[in-house]
């Protein structure tokens, strides 16, 4: 009989599209008490490089795949148990663990299931994880799309129902932007949760993103149980228009680059395959068109043409805001600008991708006001 006190740790799956991964460094050694939320590996990805925490509680008491090695997405890497069971069968749970990875027998994590629904005569496409009562829902920014999420949706979705959302004109959603206005692009929130059934929701919004979900919980404040904003748009008059102006006109790997390294603080985390990923995003039919509409939502000259705060100060759901103290691209403003009945969190060692460089901070900020 399998003793059930002894948890796997899994390769987990970070987007739609990884297989597997490789663990550049163990943050934790046999031995060490984990906690949910503890992290435990540094884990290097396709696309970009990420931190695996632990959602499971004990002593990490065996590693299955050590430092330098790949495993595919499912694997087990780790063994996390209680002290008192016995060396043993710690033992036999690495070796058998072990033999499935030589053997290939390794049942993968299906990840996020992705669906698409219609909304104003716009096809929407969408990844859900989780299957619990409460509802939260990820909108991406500017030339993101629901993959931008993928280090912070698995973990939230524990107990939860959680969607990653492409907005029009971005991943595999309708490139139809229409106006492009706040207004427009907010309605496309709120028909989402109209096409799922969904009553109320907790919403997640990442710099343009942030402003959508600002507009659409002002728009309908009935539908919303919480608002947490990831860096956004509309809160300041500062902003890097070089970059997105860079970013909508950039047409080669060397013109592109450049301008996406000002994403991050860390500026390693832009890899030959992120950057591959978008310019084949860019050269979609469509595409340039939407991205140059919502250019003329985002931009008023060199300053944000997007004011958030009126909409904010009708809002009265739980509100977070977490924002990168190295972002370059939406510049961090005072936390007095969004009232004192706000959550502000800053986060050292993070740019505008907060979500990306920190998904832990990010996380813990979404759940503080789910209630």
């Amino acid at each position: 009989m399998t003793d059930d006190r002894i948890r796997h740790v899994t390769m987990p799956k970070w987007g739609l599209s990884m297989t597997s991964g490789t663990i550049t460094e163990w943050l934790v050694s046999i031995g060490d008490p984990v906690t949910d939320g503890t992290e435990l590996a540094e884990i290097d990805t396709d696309k970009i490089a990420g931190t695996l925490e632990s959602t499971e509680e004990g002593l990490l008491r065996g590693i299955v795949v050590p430092a330098g090695e790949a495993a595919p997405v499912g694997a087990t890497i780790a063994i996390v148990a209680p002290a008192e069971v016995p060396d043993s069968d710690i033992e036999a749970a690495v070796e058998q663990a072990r033999e499935q990875l030589a053997t290939g027998e390794v049942e993968a994590d299906a990840g996020p299931v992705t669906s698409k629904t219609e909304v104003g005569g716009r096809t929407l496409s969408y990844a859900t994880l989780g299957d619990g009562p409460e509802t939260v829902v990820l909108v991406h920014g500017f030339g993101g799309d629901k993959n931008s999420w993928l280090f912070v949706q698995e973990p939230l979705a524990q107990g939860r129902t959680v969607h990653a959302l492409d907005l029009p004109g971005h991943g595999d959603s309708s490139k139809d932007v229409g106006d492009g206005s706040l207004s427009t692009l907010a309605g496309c929130v709120t028909g989402f949760l109209d096409a799922l059934g969904i009553e109320r929701a907790h919403l997640v919004g990442h710099s343009l993103g942030g402003a959508i979900v600002t507009a659409a919980a002002a728009a309908a404040p009935e539908r919303v149980r919480s608002l947490t904003l990831v860096a956004p748009a509309g809160f300041g008059a500062e902003v890097n228009a070089d970059y997105l102006r860079g970013f909508v006109s950039a047409s080669t790997r060397r013109e592109l680059k450049p301008h996406l390294r000002q994403l991050f603080a860390d500026e390693s985390q832009v890899t030959r395959q992120l950057v591959d990923d978008l310019l084949k995003f860019k050269r979609i039919d469509g595409v340039q068109q939407a991205l140059q509409t919502l250019l003329g939502t985002l931009l008023d000259g060199d300053k944000q043409a997007i004011d958030a705060t009126t909409a904010l100060a009708e809002v009265t759901a739980p509100t977070a805001v977490v924002w990168g103290r190295q972002d370059r691209v939406v510049p961090m403003v005072e936390p007095e600008v969004f009232g004192n009945q706000v959550t502000f969190r800053v986060v050292d060692d993070a740019g505008h991708m907060v979500h990306m460089e920190n998904p832990t901070a990010t996380r813990e900020t979404i759940e503080s006001v789910l209630g």
